[in-house]
Order: C-alpha cells, then structure tokens, then sequence
C-alpha cells in the first residue's frame, strides 16, 4: 500500500532566507535548541549537512510511537528548495512500513512570505494497512510553525 501526506505552512519570511535554514543543519540546531520537549535531541550520525547525511532524532519522553528516528539526506535541489530524506532505522520503520521519506519543498509566495510543504511519503504491506493511520504530519506541523515564528522575530528584530 502507497500514500502520502501533506501539511502547508505559511511562514512570512522570504522563501531565501527559510531555505538557508532548512537546507542545511541550522533546522537540526535551532530544533534542539527551539523543540526539545518534542524533538528530544538531534544528533548528525555522518555528514556535513549534503546528500548522504544521517541524523539521528531521539524524540523526548512521552511522545507517543518510536524513540527514535534515524534519517538519511537523499536529495538537495537549490534551485527548487526541495529537500528529501528517508526513514532508515527506528521511527516508522519499527512500526513495519517498508518506506517512508519526508520531503521539505520551500515554495516563493511573494518578495515576504513563502509556504514550507511537507510531504511524508510511505509505502506498507497490505496486510499493515491499519498502522498507516499512525503516519500524521504533527511533528512538521510543530517545527514549521516553531521555525516560522523564530524566524518571523528575527526579521522583525534586525528592522
């Protein structure tokens, strides 16, 4: 079984100035430093932040599902903003789906704001299907909103 899905977030900063942030592990930084209570701690296992780079994701106690969640950058498109990673260890993995990859497409709405898209993308044996019910984008959700406010304040405080 496939599926897909897709949470938008209106974030008024130049599509830029957010791409600068969650193309690179600035994202991972200020996520330990904004959402430890649901993020726990991000740690990059291998890499510099480019294509092939491993982050380790240990949620914070009380988030219900895995422990932990490690991913592996898969794609880095500058010119389209687009970012994509995969599930490798922990995280929807252990729950039995075959494939799940996160996709960050940072899209221009005008010269001040942008939308963040995030997409989860899956794929589960049939016999599983009940468990895809699991898959939700509420920790994108979090992070945009987090991400967007932090950098919303930080526009405002260097005019």
């Amino acid at each position: 079984m496939h599926g897909h899905l897709s949470q938008d977030a209106l974030i008024k900063v130049p599509a830029a100035v957010v791409w600068d942030v969650y193309r690179t592990l600035e994202l991972a930084r200020l996520l330990n430093e904004l959402l430890q209570d649901v993020f726990g701690k991000i740690e990059v296992v291998q890499g510099d932040g480019g294509v092939g780079t491993i982050l380790k994701i240990t949620f914070a106690p009380g988030i219900p599902g895995p422990s932990y969640l490690s991913e592996i950058f898969t794609k880095i498109d500058d010119e389209m903003r687009v970012k994509e990673s995969e599930n490798i260890e922990g995280g929807y993995k252990d729950l039995g789906f075959e494939r799940c990859g996160f996709r960050l497409h940072i899209i221009e709405k005008d010269v001040e704001s942008c939308i963040v898209r995030s997409t989860i993308e899956y794929e589960i044996d049939d016999k599983l299907k009940d468990i895809a019910s699991q898959v939700n984008t509420r920790p994108q959700e979090i992070m945009n909103g987090c991400i967007g406010k932090y950098l919303e304040e930080k526009m405002r405080s260097a005019n």
